[in-house]
């Protein structure tokens, strides 16, 4: 693969249209324990009764799929000039820990929801909260990186 500097337009989309999908959740998650219950009692098992927190996830987890294919075939863009081995090694699995969350987390949400699996509930908000924690370093080094070490990352990520 030809060397690239910048991520494609249409990893930029994915990636702030999933951020803000995520965020819109996250925020909308308050009283989904409320929701469940209400579901499983009425026996509900389809997508009648979905929230919006339940919609918003769906389609984070849709897109992350597509991320994920669109990342596998046009890779992402050369380590920034003048990083060390160390740094590239934290940001390839910093990374893959965020896929690995953005994953993890609707798809513990739809067992829940879908497969009525209560033990995943816990999982899903543990999972939910690390994912923001993890997102919240993310965009702290991306920070870092543009405004301290001046390297110009976050600038890969800024639509051409």
């Amino acid at each position: 693969m030809a060397s690239k500097t910048k991520y494609s337009t249409l990893q930029i989309g994915l990636h702030w249209l999933i951020a803000l999908l995520i965020l819109a959740a996250w925020l909308l998650s308050d009283g989904m324990g409320q929701a469940l219950r209400a579901r499983v009692e009425s026996g509900a098992t389809g997508i009648e009764g979905n929230t919006i927190h339940v919609w918003l996830g769906g389609a984070t987890f849709l897109l992350v799929l597509i991320r994920i294919v669109v990342r596998l075939i046009q890779g992402a863009p050369d380590p920034v000039p003048g990083s060390n081995e160390m740094i590239e090694k934290a940001a390839v699995w910093g990374h893959r820990l965020l896929y690995a969350l953005m994953v993890l987390t609707p798809a513990l949400g739809a067992a829940t929801w879908y497969g009525g699996i209560g033990f995943t509930a816990e999982l899903h908000e543990i999972s939910s909260s690390a994912f923001m924690l993890v997102a919240l370093g993310h965009a702290a080094m991306a920070i870092y990186h543009q405004f301290i070490l001046k390297d110009g990352t976050l600038l890969r990520m800024r639509p051409h």
